[in-house]
C-alpha cells in the first residue's frame, strides 16, 4: 500500500475499520468485508479499489478528495464508482466534477445517487443500508448497514421439511426477513439524531463523532455548530448497547495526549472497554 494519507486499522466484531478522522481536517473510512467507503476527505491510495461510498454531507473536510476518487479509478480502468450523498447536494457536486473535468481534460465517470432519510440501499443479499436525518449546520445524513437474515415463519417451523418445500414452490413465501443493525455511522451531527434513531444504540459496531471534550466548550454552543460533546456521551452512557463504539474527529483544538485525559477522567472505564478513540 501506497502510504499517502494517515490511517489508522481495528479489527473488531469480525469487521475491519480503516481511515482516519479530525474535525475541520478530513474524514474518510473503510470497511473492507462491506465493500464501502463512508465519506471522502482524503483518499488513501488503495481505497479506490473499494466501488461504494457513502457521503454524509458535503462540507470539504468529508467531501474534498470525491474527485480523486472519481478521477483515479478511471485512471487505472476501473468501473466507475457508485457515490451517495444527500440529495442537495447532488447539482453542486456535479459541477465541482465538470470544473475538475475541463480543468483536468480527464473524464470523471461516477454514479452519483442523491438520498434522504427513509432511503434502503441494497449492498447484497445479506446487508441493507438505511438513511437516517442527523443534525449538523447543512443538509446532513447518517447511514446504518443492517445485517439481513431469514427465517421460517412461526406457522411453518413444526412442518417437514418436504411439505415446506411444496409450499414454497407454490409461491407462498414461508420466511420473514429479520435485520440487525451491523453498523451505524453517525458522520457530523449533534446528539439528538442518535436519540431519534435507536439502531445507532444498538449496532454492533458504532462510529461517531466527539469533536468537544474541554469543560469549557460549552455545549449549548457546539450544539449550534452540530457537533457533540464529550459531555453528551458521559449523560448517554446508560443507552449504548454497541459492542464496539468509535469516537473521532476530535477538535483540533486538543492534541492525542489532552484528548486522552479528558476522555479518562469523564470515562474512566472507557464505557466498559468498549469505547476506542481514533487518534
Amino acid at each position: 500500500m501506497l502510504d499517502n494519507a494517515p490511517l489508522r486499522k481495528l479489527e473488531v466484531n469480525d469487521l475491519t475499520i480503516e481511515g482516519y478522522s479530525r474535525a475541520a481536517v478530513q474524514s474518510y473510512w473503510r470497511i473492507p468485508e462491506m465493500k464501502v467507503l463512508f465519506d471522502l476527505g482524503l483518499q488513501p491510495w488503495d481505497f479506490m479499489g473499494t466501488p461504494t461510498s457513502f457521503v454524509t454531507h458535503a462540507h470539504l473536510d468529508h467531501v474534498a478528495a470525491l474527485p480523486v476518487y472519481v478521477s483515479r479509478r478511471r485512471m487505472m480502468k476501473m468501473d466507475p464508482p457508485t457515490i451517495y450523498l444527500p440529495e442537495t447536494a447532488i447539482g453542486p457536486v456535479q459541477q465541482m466534477l465538470s470544473a475538475f473535468q475541463r480543468l483536468d481534460r480527464g473524464g470523471m465517470p461516477c454514479e452519483l445517487i442523491g438520498v434522504k432519510p427513509g432511503d434502503e440501499i441494497e449492498l447484497s443479499r445479506e446487508l441493507l443500508v438505511t438513511v437516517v436525518p442527523t443534525k449538523h449546520t447543512i443538509p446532513s445524513v447518517g447511514y446504518i448497514v443492517w445485517q439481513r437474515r431469514r427465517k421460517l415463519k412461526p406457522e411453518y417451523q413444526n412442518l417437514p421439511g418436504d411439505q415446506i418445500r411444496d409450499i414454497r414452490l407454490s409461491g407462498v413465501d414461508v420466511t420473514d426477513e429479520h435485520r440487525f443493525p451491523k453498523l451505524a455511522y453517525l458522520g457530523d451531527s449533534r446528539p439528538e439524531a442518535m436519540d431519534a434513531c435507536p439502531a445507532f444504540y444498538e449496532a454492533e459496531t458504532l462510529i461517531m463523532e466527539m469533536t468537544f471534550l474541554a469543560p469549557d466548550h460549552r455545549r449549548e454552543k457546539i450544539h449550534k455548530m452540530g457537533h457533540i460533546h464529550l459531555d453528551d456521551v458521559v449523560d448517554r452512557r446508560d443507552r449504548f448497547q454497541n459492542k464496539t463504539i468509535i469516537a473521532g474527529h476530535f477538535s483540533v483544538r486538543y492534541n492525542d495526549r489532552q484528548i486522552k485525559n479528558y476522555v479518562e477522567e469523564k470515562l474512566a472505564d472507557m464505557l466498559d472497554g468498549r469505547l476506542h478513540l481514533w487518534l
